[in-house]
């Protein structure tokens, strides 16, 4: 007998399969955070939930993420394995308080005797028409937060993969979910992926290299394909965790190619894409044919929804800046 094909799933499917499994799995994880009960969450990543373990296991709270994040802090500390749900990305900055103060902190502060297993789940980015605090992409405040995990999916695999990942880490993770591709569907097969700190290849190229994660990667896979075009065999790197960082992939691929371009959303001045290209520069300068580019959202707040096509980072954009990287003639 064959073996049956993977049907197809959202990655909004295989995050509520990474939570369910994960409760299923230890009674020490707990859900918590604004509507994730009886509505299922804002994204409906949590529908189900509370039906099939419990609304103790499954809990409603008031819209107070400061609030939220604060118990959960104590959940942690008590041997419990909290995942809070922020609504939307600006919605976490009243709980910012907590991650810097305490959730980061609090292995080091107690010389690694009090561990915080605690994830928290932030829907992130744009591309969805949302409005003010609705588009943000804020990791660049968690990537300067020595303390945190930071982790993004790009892809339906990686979201179940990463998801449990987190929960089981015994040190506090931030997991950003692309909003834009909630409803983006694979046929895959849904499993736990290697440790944090491992970048995935997903196009192999000679010409350049396009560094991205989350939301920027079907971007830049759509760039990769349109270069095709102009001559040039663009590869893409997912990163998968902000931090830790995989400078291995990362620097074997620019070494390679000798050129590369960072792409995301989050504003270019001090970015994220900023110390990625810092790391390249200093780990693969004696490779590099020309200096590290960036594609990114504007310095500025989110814009309005009619606006936001232009503040995205796009495949023009993306094709602009390797056509900007010193090709010989």
């Amino acid at each position: 007998m064959s073996a049956r094909a993977p049907e197809p799933v959202t990655m909004a499917r295989a995050l509520n399969c990474a939570l369910r499994d994960a409760m299923a799995a230890d009674p020490a994880v707990h859900v918590l955070g604004a509507d994730v009960g009886t509505l299922g969450g804002l994204f409906r990543v949590t529908e189900g939930l509370a039906a099939e373990f419990g609304d103790q296991r499954c809990t409603d709270t008031p819209l107070a993420e400061a609030g939220v994040l604060g118990a959960a802090v104590g959940m942690a500390m008590y041997g419990l394995r909290p995942v809070v749900e922020i609504q939307f990305d600006a919605f976490a900055y009243p709980a910012f308080e907590q991650l810097v103060s305490h959730v980061a902190r609090m292995r080091n502060r107690t010389r690694g005797a009090v561990p915080l297993p605690l994830t928290v789940r932030v829907p992130y980015g744009g591309g969805i028409g949302g409005v003010e605090h609705h588009g943000d992409s804020s990791e660049a405040y968690y990537v300067a937060t020595p303390g945190l995990h930071v982790v993004t999916p790009a892809t339906v695999a990686d979201a179940y993969g990463l998801l449990r990942r987190a929960i089981a880490s015994d040190d506090p993770v931030v997991f950003l979910e692309p909003k834009r591709l909630y409803q983006a569907t694979e046929a895959t097969v849904l499993r736990e992926v290697p440790e944090f700190g491992r970048a995935a290849v997903r196009r192999e190229g000679a010409s350049a290299t396009l560094l991205t994660y989350g939301p920027g990667l079907p971007v830049c896979l759509a760039a990769a394909e349109a270069g095709r075009e102009a001559g040039w065999d663009l590869g893409v790197i997912d990163l998968r965790t902000l931090v830790p960082f995989d400078d291995e992939t990362v620097c074997a691929a620019v070494r390679r190619t000798g050129r590369a371009v960072v792409v995301h959303e989050a504003a270019g001045f001090a970015g994220p894409g900023a110390e990625i290209a810092a790391r390249v520069t200093e780990r693969c300068f004696p490779y590099l044919h020309a200096p590290v580019r960036r594609v990114t959202g504007f310095d500025i707040p989110y814009p309005p929804p009619m606006l936001e096509s232009h503040h995205l980072p796009g495949v023009g954009r993306i094709l602009d800046a390797v056509a900007g990287l010193q090709w010989e003639d």
